[in-house]
């Protein structure tokens, strides 16, 4: 365990000791309660505590502590729950070892979902930003009865606040170190009595923490985000309601994050970039206009140009006279939509002796990606041509056995028609018929505890490997099936105050989706790294899951979370049969404490920590384990607040992302180990005023 951790949980308990006294001399029979949460991405709207499935969420208190901007500051507070980098953020996301880490020529379908507000943002992750966020679910485990196949691992929705029927807003400054600037503001409330809104918008820059010394610069890895969202709900009639969503980014952020010596400081004469302008709109109607059901209908529709670039060798020409010099740049096209109707069942149309609730309906998914390759080694620019068409029904009954235990059964049938084509001339047009779906039982053996055991199959679509470097047998790679098996339990104790989740599970994946790579000597000695998709024989992941938030006083609250995932792949021959799973460490952990100190003064702690973890499945580099530890002191009075905050403050240097293959010319271009730096120690300052 690393040695940081003593420490951490030293400073957390002489926190506590300093601010319990005197909290408990004022209320020594004081009760203090935490409010349910609702989950609202499964086929009803639940509570957290009654919900049969592995479920973390985290609040508006959580996602607005300082320093808060994207899902990657937040998701190490959430158990088997890991993102990789490779770029300028952290957007690629691994649930239960279940994941992709980067993109390069092949079209990726993700593994884990990502929506935010209703829209698909699960190939443009750089969008899924915290800007005025209310809610962030992460459900573990396939949830391919109602999302299909982006589904396969878990899903992730971010809820932002909806709007509110009397005018309300904030304004909040951050200034940190590496020229790190963060403005955001958001207003709501009614335009008519039928029709309110929200308007939300953020400013979002910084230098980076990269030095880029034959450059002379220190912004080669900067950030450079402005994003706006605006939200309209309509009463339309007495019997509709209108939900209207528009969203934009546009992000023009570097990437020069590798270096020859794994160190902050960089070579590169042509450092890269990371970037993504994304308009998506989405609206949600539901009508009540006859007693027999609820008709909900969800439409979106996105489009997004991403472009990401980077110095392949890393240098600059005469570092050695054998030193090569390329670039690679990827341009996306992507566009997606959305159709989503459902019907779901009211107290006067249940089933079975109004034993059942039902819903049921039917999706349809589009999305199409064209590509435009730049590289250096290139005669001529590679293309390529995706498009995918998706027709889904689903539906799930549940049903009440006994006053205390419920059976929900759900499925959905998933048609998927795909078209590839490239300047290489390959072409290719296969069509899956994919299921999915789950078989739960939950126990409520009191009002405060609550037992569940789940039997769930995921799927994901096959695909085709497009990269001109790969032999025919590596070029097509299958659908993959997933089955989740999963016991958990769930309790309110200590008069609602305490709130607790243990889950245990066994995963296995068939023709499982793996993400590999081929090194390519050119006839310089130089190399080049091909990406592509294979699949192995079997795979499997077990392990524990284990969250809890408790309100001790009503000036000290703590969470805490615990990981544990054992994973191993299978495939004769390959180098990862009967290793871990890429991404997937085998504890992580997160512990926090926020105390208010009374007369404005608060305070809080936090620490994350998890083991080391390969970085692929195809060769040996590996993370060290390592834990980092943030703090914040800060005032507030009436509607104001200042705090004083930190991240990393023992400035442990640890990976995000890492390679093994030969790139230096001063040592021969032998295999190494190269790894990309997570932030060191940052310190800032945020004021926030509501009104």
């Amino acid at each position: 365990m690393p040695k940081l951790i003593p420490f951490s949980l030293s400073a957390i308990a002489l926190s506590l000791m300093t601010a319990l006294p005197a909290q408990a001399a004022d209320n020594q029979d004081g009760v203090y309660t935490l409010a349910p949460t609702l989950v609202t991405s499964s086929f009803r709207e639940d509570s957290l505590q009654d919900t049969a499935s592995s479920v973390s969420v985290l609040d508006e208190a959580e996602l607005n502590k300082p320093g808060n901007n994207h899902l990657e500051d937040v998701l190490a507070q959430t158990p088997n729950v890991n993102l990789s980098a490779g770029a300028s953020r952290g957007k690629y996301y691994q649930i239960r070892g279940v994941g992709e880490r980067s993109q390069f020529i092949g079209v990726v379908n993700p593994s884990v979902g990502v929506l935010v507000d209703g829209i698909d943002m699960s190939a443009m992750t750089m969008g899924a930003t915290l800007l005025d966020a209310n809610q962030v679910e992460v459900l573990r485990g396939p949830q391919s009865s109602l999302y299909g196949s982006n589904a396969l691992a878990g899903l992730i929705n971010i809820r932002a606040n909806e709007p509110t029927d009397t005018l309300e807003g904030n304004v909040e400054v951050t200034v940190a170190e590496y020229n790190t600037h963060n403005l955001a503001a958001a207003m709501g409330g009614p335009i008519s009595d039928k029709v309110s809104y929200r308007v939300a918008a953020q400013r979002n820059t910084s230098d980076g923490f990269i030095n880029n010394d034959y450059l002379n610069r220190d912004d080669t890895n900067n950030i450079d985000e402005t994003l706006l969202r605006t939200k309209f709900r309509i009463a339309a009639s007495d019997d509709l309601d209108l939900d209207l969503t528009a969203f934009y980014a546009n992000i023009d952020n570097g990437y020069d994050a590798f270096s020859l010596d794994n160190s902050r400081h960089t070579l590169s004469d042509n450092p890269g970039h990371d970037r993504q302008e994304t308009l998506a709109l989405s609206g949600k109607s539901s009508w009540y206009g006859i007693s027999a059901f609820i008709l909900e209908t969800a439409l979106s529709v996105n489009k997004s140009e991403l472009e990401y670039g980077f110095d392949v060798d890393w240098t600059y020409p005469g570092l050695h006279p054998d030193t090569y010099s390329a670039t690679d740049n990827y341009y996306r096209e992507e566009r997606g939509a959305t159709a989503d109707v459902r019907f779901i069942s009211t107290e006067e149309s249940m089933l079975f002796n109004d034993t059942t609730e039902w819903t049921g309906g039917l999706y349809y998914f589009h999305r199409s990606s064209d590509l435009n390759r730049e590289y250096t080694y290139l005669s001529s620019n590679f293309t390529s041509e995706y498009e995918a068409n998706r027709f889904a029904g689903y539906g799930e009954l549940e049903t009440a056995l006994t006053d205390k235990l419920t059976w929900i059964n759900g499925v959905r049938l998933e048609q998927d028609r795909t078209f590839y084509s490239d300047s290489d001339g390959n072409r290719s047009k296969p069509t899956d018929l994919l299921w999915g779906g789950r078989l739960a039982l939950e126990y409520q053996t009191s009002d405060s505890q609550m037992l569940y055991a789940l039997i769930a199959r995921g799927y994901k679509v096959g695909g085709y490997n497009s990269n001109g470097d790969l032999p025919n047998a590596l070029r097509d790679f299958a659908a993959e099936t997933l089955w989740n098996y999963e016991l958990g339990t769930k309790h309110n104790l200590l008069n609602d105050s305490l709130q607790t989740q243990v889950a245990i599970f066994f995963q296995q994946r068939d023709d499982a989706q793996i993400n590999a790579s081929r090194t390519v000597i050119r006839p310089d000695n130089s190399s080049t790294y091909t990406d592509y998709t294979a699949n192995a024989e079997q795979a499997y992941s077990y392990g524990l899951e284990a969250q809890a938030q408790w309100q001790a006083t009503d000036a000290v609250r703590l969470h805490g979370s615990l990981g544990l995932l054992n994973t191993q792949l299978e495939e004769s021959g390959a180098n990862f049969d009967g290793r871990d799973a890429a991404h997937a460490p085998e504890y992580q952990f997160a512990l926090g404490v926020s105390l208010d100190h009374g007369r404005g003064w608060f305070s809080g702690l936090d620490v994350e920590g998890k083991d080391q973890f390969y970085f692929s499945d195809d060769h040996n580099a590996r993370s060290d384990a390592y834990a980092l530890l943030s703090a914040r002191l800060g005032y507030q009075q009436d509607n104001w607040s200042v705090t004083l905050w930190g991240k990393n403050l023992t400035d442990e240097e640890y990976a995000v992302r890492g390679f093994q293959f030969p790139n230096d010319p001063r040592k021969g271009y032998i295999t190494e180990q190269y790894v990309q730096l997570g932030a060191p120690r940052m310190f800032g300052v945020t004021t926030k005023l509501a009104f």
